[in-house]
């Protein structure tokens, strides 16, 4: 058996390719199939089945267009409620992928019908766990509304159990989620590989004997998850198309300069730092270098019934517009360029300072507002005395709340106050850039609480 994995760092997900020799079936495929399909090529293999362990809530599914592409079956729970043409499977049942045995273990928690796939070859076994067991953590239980919650996070204990009880101690554990997606429950071991027996010494899943101390205990430790997750299921469940990921035809000046004068969603892909000296004004910063944060916080951010237009290099706009797809964002427009003067000559140029810790302690007069733009957790947690929390993810609702004179504005790391900085300044503010780590704070002199 021979196991692929391909993995999307920007989503914290993965998906795999699993073939022997012959034939192959890809579990939990994200939706720019072309990595797939280069993969099969390479290995020589022909795809006959694709599987799915859970309607997906962090990503767009590729999986129903690489199965209509490749004649492949689409194994798909018969219990979801889903649009399009699959091959149901249920709790128990198997499928033969030429010389591999895949059987279906239900393992309810992340989702009500969600699977998890056994595969054995001879001796050899592999378990692909979706969002049930992760690498020291858990699928989160939350995401189908908090009247689901308990309940889902009783049969999440039962599914560790259950899973265990499937498979042998040495089968090598394959998870979807747990590599930074906001699918886990709780920060994972940061482990690249394992097995179900190394999980079952260690997961807090496994190690907790008391079944209600752990629904407890994870429930409480949930924290905010990205608001287009909203948006993921239902199109999963409506089944997706295949993405256009070519770059579109450069705009022109003058409708790049109408666009910023409407008020319309223009992003900014170049780096923070230059950004923030030289930008026009009107466009939002979000760094692509940082591919991470930029697809998960834009995704966090973006009203879906806007129109985007990406502004940057050709590198950047065409990484972005693949990175987006992956949410359903799609088509956006782009201008390319990273001058500003160029890009739109006529249009207003703008800037804001950046600084550090030492600038903060300085030059910030006591009466000036602190914004500190981390989660809600994250500044309960420690937090600069005096500081004013708004997430970024809620500073465009919460615009009106924002505190009147200077913003300096700070986050964990600079990436989300580097958004939020562009944000409040489209918004008519006045922020000030704080482009460091959090963490170094208090070492520079900063009042701290918590």
């Amino acid at each position: 058996m021979d196991v692929t994995v391909i993995d999307t760092p920007q989503l914290g997900d993965r998906s795999y390719l699993i073939h022997d020799g012959q034939v192959a079936l890809v579990i939990d495929a994200q939706r720019d199939i072309d990595r797939v399909e280069a993969l099969l090529e390479q290995a020589q293999v022909k795809l006959t089945h694709v599987a799915e362990t859970h309607i997906h809530n962090d990503y767009i599914t590729g999986g129903l267009v690489l199965a209509q592409k490749h004649g492949a079956d689409y194994l798909v729970n018969a219990a979801d409620d889903v649009s399009f043409e699959r091959t149901p499977i249920a709790d128990g049942q198997t499928v033969r992928v030429g010389e591999l045995n895949v059987k279906a273990v239900a393992t309810p928690g992340h989702t009500h019908h969600h699977l998890s796939f056994v595969v054995t070859h001879g001796e050899e076994q592999a378990v692909f766990s979706g969002g049930s067991v992760l690498y020291g953590s858990v699928g989160r239980t939350d995401l189908l509304g908090s009247e689901h919650t308990v309940g889902l996070t009783h049969d999440q204990y039962a599914s560790a159990r259950r899973l265990a009880a499937e498979a042998q101690e040495k089968a090598a554990l394959y998870p979807t989620h747990g590599f930074g997606s906001f699918c886990s429950s709780g920060p994972a071991t940061g482990a690249s590989e394992s097995t179900l027996g190394e999980q079952i010494e260690t997961n807090h899943v496994y190690t907790d004997p008391d079944e209600e101390h752990f629904v407890s205990e994870l429930i409480v430790n949930l924290s905010a998850y990205p608001n287009y997750y909203v948006h993921m299921g239902p199109a999963n469940a409506a089944g997706p198309t295949e993405p256009n990921l070519e770059v579109p035809d450069s705009l022109d000046p003058e409708e790049l300069k109408a666009r910023l004068e409407d008020g319309e969603w223009v992003v900014d892909l170049r780096h923070r730092v230059a950004y923030s000296s030289s930008h026009l004004k009107g466009t939002i910063s979000f760094e692509y270098g940082n591919g991470a944060s930029f697809t998960t916080f834009l995704g966090w951010v973006f009203p879906y019934d806007r129109q985007l237009t990406l502004v940057g290099s050709q590198e950047d706009v065409e990484n972005a517009i693949r990175d987006l797809s992956r949410i359903g964002i799609d088509s956006p427009d782009a201008a390319l360029g990273e001058d500003p003067e160029k890009l739109a000559p006529g249009a207003t140029v703008s800037s804001y300072p950046r600084v550090g810790w030492k600038e903060v302690l300085a030059d910030r007069p006591a009466a000036e507002t602190i914004l500190d733009v981390r989660r809600a957790e994250e500044y309960e947690d420690s937090h600069i005395t005096g500081a004013v929390n708004i997430p970024l993810h809620e500073l465009l609702p919460r615009m009106d709340e924002v505190p009147a004179g200077k913003l300096w504005v700070h986050c964990g790391s600079g990436y989300r106050s580097g958004v939020a900085a562009s944000l409040l300044e489209r918004a008519g503010k006045d922020p000030v850039h704080i482009d460091a780590m959090f963490a170094d704070a208090a070492d520079a002199g900063l009042p701290m609480d918590g």
